[in-house]
């Protein structure tokens, strides 16, 4: 597998990552101490974000293609 390393300071070359970030800034602004949430109020978080479609993905939410790919794969 090939591994590509950003360089330090772009984030252009990171879109993902950098949306990603954006969609946890609705829940947690910046510069937030998330050890004064709960594991669970964390998982709930969690478990928005993996079952929101994205355009990117066709419309399709991240546990939908992850539970497709570990289908393919057995």
């Amino acid at each position: 597998m090939k591994v590509y390393f950003c360089d330090p300071a772009s984030p252009r070359q990171r879109p993902s990552n950098e949306n990603t970030n954006g969609l946890l800034r609705q829940y947690f602004p910046k510069g937030t101490d998330l050890s004064i949430y709960s594991p669970a109020a964390l998982a709930r978080v969690e478990n928005e974000l993996h079952n929101r479609p994205r355009l990117v993905l066709g419309d399709a939410t991240p546990e939908q293609l992850f539970t497709q790919m570990l289908t393919l794969t057995n």
